[in-house]
This record gives C-alpha cells, structure tokens and sequence, in this order.
C-alpha cells in the first residue's frame, strides 16, 4: 500500500502582527478621535429667506446643504440637460440672488444666510 506524502502547511497562522495591533489601546484610541464639535456641526441660524427653504430652526451646516438638496431634488429644479446646474424658483432665488447657479456657486450662496 502507498501513502501520499502530506503538504506542508502554510505559515500564514504565524504573520506577524500589523503595526497597529501593536499600538497600545490608548494611544491608538487617542489618535483617532476626533474633537467633539467642529464649525460643520455647529447649529447656525438661517436667514429668513433660506428659512422658508429649510424651516426656521437652528440647522448644522451639513444639513442646511442636504435639506437645500432635497428641495432641488422634490421639486425638479436641477438642468436636465446640466445636472449641475439649479434653476431656481422663487424661494431659492431669495437665497441666491439669481435664477440660475452651479452646485459649486451654492454653498458660497448659501453661508451668507447662516449666521
């Protein structure tokens, strides 16, 4: 009767240990976390005009910009044939200042109505 010898096994159970598995909890820990309120989560009040948009209450400027996305969005206000352009309705034109503005034109428009 033969035998087949055996295949020696891989050594991939014996790597070695990645850098950050060597860092100790701490200060691998202190190293990624983030400050607790940065200007992006801080709750800025809309003017009037961006109000009527985003609604009158203290909003994060991340949500101002999505809340203004949704409203393009709900009401069909982005260029067909240029996606990145938004063609203004009444409302957004208060908050613009023109009938017309890029995705790129918008934030700058819309830090002048968050105090």
């Amino acid at each position: 009767m033969t035998t087949t010898p055996k295949k020696p096994q891989a050594a991939a159970s014996k790597a070695p240990a990645k850098a950050s598995e060597k860092a100790p909890a701490g200060k691998a820990a202190a190293k990624t976390a983030k400050p607790a309120s940065s200007a992006f989560s801080k709750p800025l009040q809309p003017s009037k005009e961006l109000a009527a948009v985003v609604g009158s209450a203290p909003l994060p400027r991340t949500e101002v910009v999505s809340k203004v996305w949704e409203y393009i969005k709900k009401h069909k206000l982005q260029n067909e044939a240029n996606k990145r352009e938004i063609l203004a309705d009444d409302k957004l034109t208060a908050v613009f200042g023109k009938n017309k503005v890029t995705m790129f034109e918008m934030n700058k428009f819309l830090a002048q109505h968050l105090k």
